[in-house]
């Protein structure tokens, strides 16, 4: 199960008296169990491609939903072409530069307070034309 409760797929059954268990990159499923150091692969994890990634609907919470525009899942082996591979213990890293993020949004909020003063000034100079008539 994932940190908020869902089951991930294929169904995989660590034994209870699992005292470790290790995911590799190529998604197998490794336990260790009590009174032994010898590791058991209990299964292996898959990961699903779509034809069209774009088309996916998205759920919140970083999910996502297959519907008729993204085609139908395409299931493969961690690290086999064409899929990511699996890194226990990582967590993904932001792909946004906060600093460029803050500079884009300050030079557009420049922009528009300068299109505004534009607006602000026409107006002003047709208010003044009409009351020259």
């Amino acid at each position: 199960m994932t940190a908020d409760g869902y089951t991930v797929g294929p169904g995989i059954t660590i034994p209870t008296n699992a005292t470790s268990v290790t995911i590799d990159a190529s998604g197998d499923v490794q336990v260790e169990t009590a009174g032994s150091t010898i590791s058991t692969t209990v299964g292996q994890l898959q990961l699903a491609a779509f034809p069209n990634e774009a088309g996916l609907s998205a759920m919140g919470s970083n999910l996502f939903q297959s519907t008729t525009a993204s085609g139908a899942a395409v299931l493969g082996a961690p690290s086999a072409d064409g899929y990511g591979s699996l890194m226990q213990g990582y967590v993904e890293g932001s792909n946004v530069n906060v600093v460029t993020e803050i500079t884009n949004l300050i030079t557009a909020q420049r922009a528009y307070q300068m299109n505004s003063q534009v607006v602000t000034a026409a107006d002003q100079m047709l208010q003044t034309l009409t009351t020259l008539k």
